[in-house]
């Protein structure tokens, strides 16, 4: 059923691992601070889609 190396045990030790080198005090700080890195992330892997100047340069050095 849970195959793989996430299964419900290994993420149970990996939460008190976090919690002992973090402490519960940080968590909420290092939450927000994660989420911020992974939306900027996603914006600049989409940022060359919104722009159209930028990809037809890009097709033209790649010969598409």
């Amino acid at each position: 059923m849970f195959e793989g190396l996430f299964q419900p045990m290994h993420l149970l030790v990996i939460l008190v691992i976090v919690l002992i080198i973090f402490g519960p005090g940080k968590l909420p700080e290092l939450g927000k601070s994660l989420g911020h890195a992974i939306k900027s992330f996603k914006k600049a892997i989409n940022e060359p889609e919104k722009n159209p100047d930028e990809t037809s340069e890009i097709k033209k050095i790649e010969g598409k």
